[in-house]
C-alpha cells in the first residue's frame, strides 16, 4: 500500500526533505551571519549562496539521472540532499528580499543583483550538469577500462 502512494506523500520522504531544509538553512544563516552584506551594498554572500547551491543541484541531479532509476539511495539523495539540504541553503526569498530593499536606494545595484543572479545562477546550473555529466563519463570510461584489464 505505502508504495504506491506518491513520494510526496511519504512520511518519510518527507520528513527527509524537512531534515535536509532544516541543515540547509541553518547554514545559510549562519553564513550571512558571518558575512554580513554592507547596507545598500551588493549581497555578496547570498548571491554566493545562490551560485553555489545551483551549481551543486545541477551537478548532483545530473549525477544521479545518469546512475539510473530515481529510487532508493539516489532518491533519498535526490530529496534530501536537492530539495532538502540545497533547497534549505539557496533561497528565493533572501534573492527577493535583498533586491527590494536595494531598489529603493540604489536601484543600479538592486537591478544588477536580480539580473546577475539569475543569469550567473543559471550559467552555474548548466555548469554543473556538464561536470555532472562529464565525471559520470569519466566514471564510465574507467570501469570499461578497469573490466578489459581484468579479462585480459
Amino acid at each position: 500500500m505505502n508504495g504506491s502512494r506518491p513520494v510526496h506523500l511519504r512520511v518519510r520522504w518527507v520528513l527527509l526533505v524537512a531534515f535536509g531544509g532544516a541543515i540547509g538553512t541553518a547554514l545559510r544563516e549562519a553564513l550571512v551571519l558571518a558575512f554580513p552584506a554592507p547596507a545598500h551594498g551588493f549581497p555578496l554572500t547570498v548571491f554566493g549562496i545562490n551560485v553555489a547551491g545551483a551549481f551543486v543541484l545541477g551537478w548532483l541531479l545530473e549525477s544521479l539521472a545518469r546512475q539510473g532509476r530515481d529510487e532508493g539511495g539516489r532518491r533519498a539523495a535526490r530529496l534530501g540532499l536537492g530539495t532538502g539540504v540545497l533547497g534549505g541553503f539557496t533561497t528565493y526569498s533572501a534573492l527577493a528580499l535583498d533586491t527590494a530593499q536595494l531598489l529603493g536606494p540604489a536601484l543600479g545595484t538592486g537591478l544588477l543583483y536580480l539580473t546577475g543572479s539569475v543569469l550567473v545562477g543559471t550559467a552555474a546550473a548548466w555548469a554543473g550538469v556538464v561536470a555532472g555529466a562529464v565525471l559520470a563519463r569519466r566514471r564510465t570510461a574507467r570501469g570499461a577500462a578497469d573490466r578489459d584489464e581484468a579479462a585480459s
